[in-house]
């Protein structure tokens, strides 16, 4: 104990950031106890518990998606491989906000006239109970043992090293070393998360997110431009921007360097070991056409903990709109995360600042140890207590979306279906709150055994998240939009978008990962096509009217041409220098397999005689948005587009 306190009063941190903080922790759990209230006499039912009783606004559906979305995986894990290959990685979350839209615009709207509660739910109606409950199992499985584990982890590993604490205080269990401390931080995150997620339900952590977001958002904002007024000051380079513009400037005199290129170009002589260049981890265009894109539509448009926020609004245009400001929040991410690990680079590696090194605390021993060790040292007294406070507030926010989406996974799609079929409101919800809890104490059990000795996280989630995406972005988008979508195809891709991610990442190790999710995506569906197009449970097809026939032939040849550019583009890549490294190749081979995908799915819908028993009912007048969604758009596609020109 003696150890603990001396690291808090030797961390560099003031009573008044323990202040900020334990205001911010103080307010939260009492914000969302007060959200957790019912009247008098009254109970929550499982809509209530699970969807907040579809009463959210605009902004809280925005924000809510922003506070469950960021975690210690993009602050500690973004930020680590911004030091290591720069500021590639922001590509997620600018084309995140470019999804975010097709979400708002394709998407949701299906979901939310289907009255759909949970992911697995439409599996379920719009295939078979099989599918829907295989699916139900990968999601909890992977909320516990992979989300829960891998957020509450970093998280904890970056408070440990912000408030160096000590490391040693270990001990024995089961043959593995154990860190006490870490552990204590785990539970504590783990139970302030609960507090009032696991009693309130979705309504708790949408309103609580609202608070949390501002945190996050504006402590992370404060926390980069502290650090480099600081840095500015104190290499005697001016306030934070000009500091920002000489760090570009330094590190461009590498021709090899790549920490401010959004698009990274193969460089085989300064990296021959392919897997040493990070265009290996970034592969050029492939972030802007390519299976990025199977990564973020998996994510924000078949995610449970993620859209159920939009499920939650109080009706189809909130949602709608609420998309659009979550897009806006998006765009501020990178400058947020990626920004302190490049200065962090900055610091560690160029000569000029070896005197600043010297008076500094601690160091960088892997890449994820970046964005704690900016906070330590770059940050004035309250700023650093208000940055201590956003990255709780990322991991806290982002557990108890967890807990509350595992609880209706669970509740909804096993209990409600195979174990009590007629259980009451109230038992639902007391179900909802148990499994809540259950996977808490899992979780806890969990994390040390499955995590640790990883150099940058964020980079090994997206490598193998990008082996459950491909199926899912097939299955579930095909399910939804083409009229033959088969249950046989469905179950063949849930297991072949396992099956063929291993096969080819040992048959094809020089690839990188996100081109190989692209290829895995083809794969997928010539596969689903074909088994839909051979199945023999086809009943013949609605009649559609002339309009939506026109419509849907119309932008059928559209696609169909894009395809045969984007093919066009794809091939020149093999004979271009410069297209191939840019990654041509990979990103047009993906961009012309869904442009044309989408092509067949619209042709087929408008002329087959057939279709499949269960297909879900389109009306085209759901996509139609209003102005404000299509000013919105216009302004997030102009500011990302500005954004890839200056830093190209």
């Amino acid at each position: 104990m003696d150890k603990i306190i001396q690291a808090l009063s030797n961390n560099g941190f003031a009573w008044q950031d323990y202040m900020v903080f334990v205001i911010y922790i103080i307010i939260l759990v009492g914000m969302g106890l007060f959200l957790s209230r019912t009247k008098k006499g009254e109970e929550k039912s499982s809509t209530d518990y699970f969807l907040a009783g579809n009463t959210l606004t605009w902004w809280a559906v925005g924000a809510s998606l922003i506070a469950a979305n960021i975690s210690a995986e993009q602050f500690i894990g973004m930020s680590g491989s911004a030091f290591a290959s720069g500021i590639a990685p922001a590509a997620y979350e600018l084309m995140a906000a470019a999804t975010l839209l097709v979400v708002g615009k394709y998407l949701l709207p299906l979901m939310i006239e289907k009255k759909i509660f949970t992911i697995p739910q439409f599996l379920r109606e719009r295939y078979n109970w099989g599918v829907g409950f295989a699916f139900s199992l990968l999601w909890l499985f992977l909320y516990v043992f992979v989300n829960l584990t891998s957020v509450a982890w970093l998280g904890a590993l970056a408070i440990q090293q912000i408030l160096g604490l000590p490391t040693d205080m270990t001990i024995m269990v089961a043959g593995m070393e154990i860190d006490q401390v870490r552990m204590v931080i785990i539970l504590s995150l783990f139970i302030i998360a609960g507090v009032y997620s696991i009693y309130g339900g979705l309504a708790s952590v949408a309103w609580t997110d609202v608070m949390q977001v501002t945190f996050l958002v504006g402590g992370g904002l404060i926390t980069a431009y502290a650090a480099l007024s600081f840095i500015g000051g104190e290499m005697g380079i001016g306030g934070a921007w000009d500091t920002l513009v000489h760090i570009k400037d330094y590190l461009a005199q590498d021709p090899a360097d790549t920490h401010f290129n959004l698009v990274v170009t193969r460089n085989a002589e300064a990296y021959p070991v392919v897997q040493d260049d990070p265009f290996f981890t970034n592969p050029g265009i492939v972030l802007i056409f390519g299976a990025l894109w199977l990564t973020n539509l998996g994510y924000w448009g078949f995610n449970q903990y993620i859209i159920q926020k939009g499920l939650a609004a109080k009706s189809l245009d909130e949602a709608k709109k609420g998309m659009v400001f979550a897009a806006f929040l998006k765009i501020l991410i990178p400058f947020i995360v990626c920004i302190p690990g490049v200065c962090a680079f900055y610091i560690m590696n160029a000569p000029e600042c070896a005197d600043l090194r010297a008076t500094l605390a601690g160091s960088i021993g892997r890449s994820d140890d970046a964005y704690p060790f900016l906070i330590r040292n770059f940050t004035p007294t309250v700023v650093k207590g208000l940055s201590f406070a956003a990255l709780a507030a990322a991991v806290i926010s982002s557990l108890a979306s967890m807990f509350n989406s595992t609880s209706t996974l669970f509740t909804m799609d096993i209990y409600k279906q195979f174990i009590n079929k007629t259980a009451s409101e109230k038992k639902l919800v007391t179900v909802g709150r148990l499994t809540s809890v259950c996977a808490l104490i899992i979780a806890l059990i969990a994390v040390y055994p499955l995590m640790g000795g990883i150099d940058q996280a964020f980079q090994f989630i997206q490598e193998y998240s990008a082996f459950v995406y491909p199926g899912v972005v097939v299955i579930f988008g095909l399910g939804l939009l083409w009229k033959r979508a088969s249950g046989t195809a469905a179950v063949v891709c849930a297991i072949g978008t396992f099956a063929f991610s291993i096969i080819y990442k040992f048959a094809f190790p020089d690839m990188p990962f996100l081109v190989r999710s692209g290829v895995v995506f083809i794969t997928l569906v010539i596969l689903f096509v074909w088994i839909s197009l051979k199945s023999k449970k086809s009943v013949p097809a609605d009649e559609l009217d002339e309009h939506t026939v026109k419509t849907q032939l119309f932008w059928s040849h559209v696609m169909f041409i894009v395809a045969a550019i984007s093919l066009a583009l794809c091939i020149g890549g093999f004979f271009n220098e410069t297209m191939h490294m840019l990654g041509f190749e990979g990103a047009m081979i993906f961009f012309a397999a869904i442009t044309a995908t989408i092509g067949i799915y619209l042709r087929s819908n408008a002329l087959d005689k057939v279709q499949d028993p269960k297909l879900v009912a389109i009306d085209l007048k759901i996509f139609q948005t209003d102005r404000t969604f299509n000013i919105g758009a216009f302004g997030v596609i102009i500011i990302l587009t500005i954004l890839y020109i200056a830093l190209w």
